[in-house]
């Protein structure tokens, strides 16, 4: 499959609420299921919250839920907990994964392809580390990623922290990874950019990745 074959929409939709986006997004998979719209990345902004997946172990929470400076919100991606807000570019591929090999780890190898290359175009060092998901500046978190997929149509996605402000992660055990230092574009590179101006560099090197997945 080459670039011009695969078909790819991007929409920014500024600064909304979580409980929004995932509105946004369960309607678009219910679309994409029905083909009626195509493959899609919804690049955003949220108000801040600390969201967590389904799962009986909340540890990374630190039993104070009620006391967190932001609201919590439990959803059907996987993974421990985070947080998102203003600064952190957050983004949810909706797609079809019967054209990609179908294949939940060669997906997740994708996305964090996709913003090594973005990282770099904005010469930041960003990796991966062995056994861990994500992308990395030595030991040094600069991105997550939790998916979900309903009928091989993925949802959920990725956030990278652009901007310096990244106090509300210490109020939390971030992806339940004790030792995992957050850190951001900003903070690696020393130049201020803009979430919006990342956002585009994200776009082309998903597309990019994704003809690779699918050929």
């Amino acid at each position: 499959m080459d670039k011009h074959s695969l078909i790819i929409r991007d929409k920014w939709l500024g600064r909304i609420s979580y409980s929004e986006a995932l509105e946004i997004q369960n309607r678009a998979v219910t679309d994409r299921l029905e083909d009626k719209i195509e493959d899609t990345l919804f690049l955003l902004e949220h108000e801040p919250v600390y969201t967590i997946g389904r799962t009986r172990d909340k540890s990374s929470l630190q039993n104070k839920a009620s006391n967190l400076p932001y609201p919590v919100f439990e959803t059907n991606r996987g993974g421990q907990a985070t947080y998102h807000g203003p600064g952190q570019l957050v983004g949810y591929p909706i797609l079809n994964l019967k054209l990609y090999k179908k294949d939940l780890h060669l997906y997740l190898r994708c996305l964090e392809k996709t913003l090594i290359r973005a990282c770099e175009y904005f010469n930041v060092k960003a990796t991966t580390r062995e056994g861990l998901t994500g992308v990395w500046c030595d030991n040094r978190k600069i991105a997550s990623i939790g998916v979900g997929v309903r009928q091989w149509v993925s949802m959920h996605g990725f956030a990278v922290n652009i901007t310096k402000e990244l106090s509300p992660f210490k109020k939390i055990i971030p992806c339940g990874i004790s030792d995992a230092e957050m850190t951001s574009i900003h903070h690696e590179s020393g130049t201020v950019i803009s979430v919006r101006d990342f956002s585009k560099v994200v776009f082309e090197s998903l597309e990019n990745e994704l003809i690779k997945l699918a050929n």
